[in-house]
């Protein structure tokens, strides 16, 4: 799946905005509104859901997954593991 932060992640590495993410994926701005303000993980539509994702893929977006590698080489971020509190 993708989390609302990752959506906003690859639109700015794409650098577009909701309305052009909505119109390669063939959804509405709002759709993209909700799914970019839903905390964690992005809940809704699983056909509106799928499309995203692929529109993401087809501009060469690759999602990682949480404690996933990479599989394939280019430029990309993610954030680390928050530090554990329990070994201050």
């Amino acid at each position: 799946m993708i989390t609302s932060a990752q959506m906003r992640a690859a639109r700015a590495l794409l650098g577009i905005d909701q309305k052009t993410l909505a119109e390669w994926a063939g959804v509405s701005v709002p759709t993209i509104q909700r799914m970019e303000s839903s905390p964690g993980t992005v809940r809704g539509v699983i056909d509106s859901l799928t499309r995203v994702i692929e529109a993401l893929d087809r501009a060469d977006i690759e999602l990682i997954g949480e404690n996933a590698q990479s599989a394939a080489g280019g430029r990309g971020v993610r954030l680390k593991a928050p530090p554990d509190p329990a070994a201050d």
